[in-house]
């Protein structure tokens, strides 16, 4: 079996971590990318520009699912930089971190961003700023991948940019700066990575790297998610879980998603359900269909689980309503005949195809 692995951002890991980001900005000119109209991320703000001297640019136009409208303004804003940025931090969630790339990839010019997208042009007039990512979930990989999730919610439609030049150069991955999270965004996130995790082992293009980095943070997360959302204030589990999340994005890195993000995007476009919860209420149901179908597969699903796959689907369907997520899809707002026309699409979706399974495995077990 042929295989590589490649993932070049450096990470750096661990309570109070934030506090190294001057050294890595290194005296560029920077522009910040984050929340606008929360106290916390105007105090984290406060405490990178008291740190490293004034921004170029603070970027605030971010939205939960960034938007083809909600990306030119962010792109305007970042136009209007006293001086060109040579770094961009990014300090938030995956929305964020996702608009950092975009703003990496399209400088002030979103159109250049978008022809690409929708296969106008092929990449070359994309720029490649460099971003130090600062995760403040656990959950969205995205310090550790190199596309971005981008919506074009006129036509209902999402793309990825993705671009090798869109790797973080720096990951910083701080588990006090997740210690705010509410329990559902802390669960949500949670469920996010896990699904990455079990997402890049039924995988085509998953490889002996990847399993490992998948087996470990699925592992964790089962073990210290339901013990976080009943101790939000817990350090200690807030690093495992920020750990996990870290592991679970090595391992999509390298394969990308599969089916069960191919079934998330037509609930959140169309049905407004949160993403990480609807990258994950399927998971029981696909490991039903995949079981028995692929031997490494099933041998990096049975170091998670246990030699029994089936009370493996038993475990994830008891956590996910000990967390309060229903795995009927009807809850989410779609038919049963609308469920399995969504099944269909997601199969042949671009993560669709990367899932090993068989249509009629996971309509058996999911529709």
């Amino acid at each position: 079996m042929a295989w590589s692995y490649v993932n070049p951002v450096n990470i750096h890991f661990g309570v109070g971590s934030f506090k190294n980001l001057r050294e890595k900005i290194n005296g560029r000119k920077y522009c910040i990318t984050t929340y606008g109209d929360n106290k916390l991320f105007e105090d984290l703000t406060a405490q990178i520009v008291s740190s490293a001297g004034q921004p170029v640019a603070i970027v605030k136009d971010i939205a939960p699912n960034p938007s083809f409208e909600n990306l030119q303004g962010a792109c305007a804003t970042y136009a209007s930089a006293s001086a060109p940025p040579e770094v961009i931090v990014a300090l938030g969630g995956g929305s964020v971190i996702d608009t950092a790339k975009v703003l990496a990839a399209a400088g002030g010019d979103f159109p250049r961003v978008q022809r690409y997208l929708e296969g106008e042009t092929d990449g070359s007039e994309l720029l490649n700023v460099p971003i130090i990512a600062i995760p403040t979930t656990a959950g969205t990989g995205s310090e550790v991948t190199c596309w971005a999730t981008v919506w074009d919610m006129a036509k209902k439609k999402k793309y990825s940019l993705a671009r090798p030049g869109l790797y973080p150069e720096f990951a910083i991955v701080d588990p006090t700066l997740t210690q705010m999270l509410p329990r559902s965004l802390t669960i949500s996130t949670g469920l996010d990575a896990l699904s990455h995790a079990l997402e890049s082992i039924w995988n085509v293009n998953a490889n002996p790297v990847s399993a490992n980095h998948a087996v470990a943070a699925a592992t964790a997360i089962l073990e210290f998610l339901p013990r976080l959302a009943d101790d939000l204030s817990s350090l200690e589990l807030r690093e495992n879980v920020a750990r996990a999340a870290i592991f679970a994005g090595l391992a999509f890195s390298n394969t990308k998603t599969a089916l069960a993000h191919s079934l998330s995007y037509h609930l959140t476009m169309h049905h407004g359900t949160v993403h990480g919860i609807a990258c994950s209420f399927t998971l029981p149901a696909i490991l039903r269909s995949v079981a028995g179908r692929d031997r490494d597969c099933d041998a990096s699903l049975k170091r998670i689980f246990g030699n029994d796959l089936e009370a493996g689907a038993v475990r994830l369907e008891t956590l996910l309503r000990q967390l309060g997520v229903s795995t009927d899809a009807t809850d989410y707002g779609v038919t049963k005949h609308e469920w399995r026309s969504v099944i269909d699409e997601a199969l042949m979706g671009e993560r669709g195809r990367n899932f090993i399974g068989q249509r009629e495995a996971v309509l058996a077990n999911a529709a």
